[in-house]
């Protein structure tokens, strides 16, 4: 690896450890066994290196999450079973990759004073939103992309509250069959109104 990638993987490990805010260039170089002085002629700043990093982490964990839920229950599963299946992978994850889960709620305090993450992570919403969609609901490529998107950024805000309850504490955050059986209580209850 030349440089460029020791720092990126080094930001990449500081990030884990430490967390955005509190990762500093010197961290960086120690992690990536360079100068500091690499970090200006890669990245220009800090900042800069470290937006890369984690825009890369993020990157990765969409892909393993993708494929971890390309795994479906299978073929004869109902809804409800694709759904419970699909969160049991979804809440696993939540303690193997705790540190990019809590950087993301870091960040989100933070977008106010950051132009650039805003426009990163809401440039990934609406892909984001199309693949929840197409994992719970098995859309046709050609479905209305309106009840995509809603239904995708219903999966991402059950996501965010899911992965906010697990952080603070994973003991009393719902599991998959707790959503399951809330899901199907307020399905039951919009049949009957």
């Amino acid at each position: 690896m030349g440089n460029r990638e020791d720092l990126l993987a080094g930001a990449k490990r500081c990030l884990m450890e430490k967390g955005y805010s509190a990762t500093t260039a010197r961290d960086v170089a120690t992690a990536a066994g360079t100068s500091l002085a690499a970090i200006g002629y890669h990245f220009r700043t800090t900042k800069a290196l470290l937006n890369e990093a984690l825009f890369a982490a993020m990157a990765e964990w969409g892909e393993e999450l993708e494929r971890a839920l390309a795994h479906d229950a299978g073929p004869d599963a109902t809804p409800a079973q694709r759904f419970e299946a699909a969160w049991e992978r979804i809440i696993e994850s939540f303690a193997r990759l705790r540190p990019l889960w809590a950087i993301q709620f870091e960040l989100i305090a933070q977008m106010d004073r950051s132009p650039e993450l805003r426009e990163a992570f809401a440039g990934v919403t609406r892909q984001a939103r199309l693949g929840l969609a197409e994992v719970f609901h098995r859309l046709d490529p050609d479905a209305d992309e309106a009840t995509a998107l809603a239904l995708g950024a219903f999966h991402q805000s059950l996501l965010g509250g899911v992965a906010a309850q697990w952080l603070v504490d994973p003991e009393s955050a719902p599991s998959a069959r707790e959503l399951t059986r809330a899901l199907r209580t307020i399905a039951g209850e919009f049949g009957q109104g």
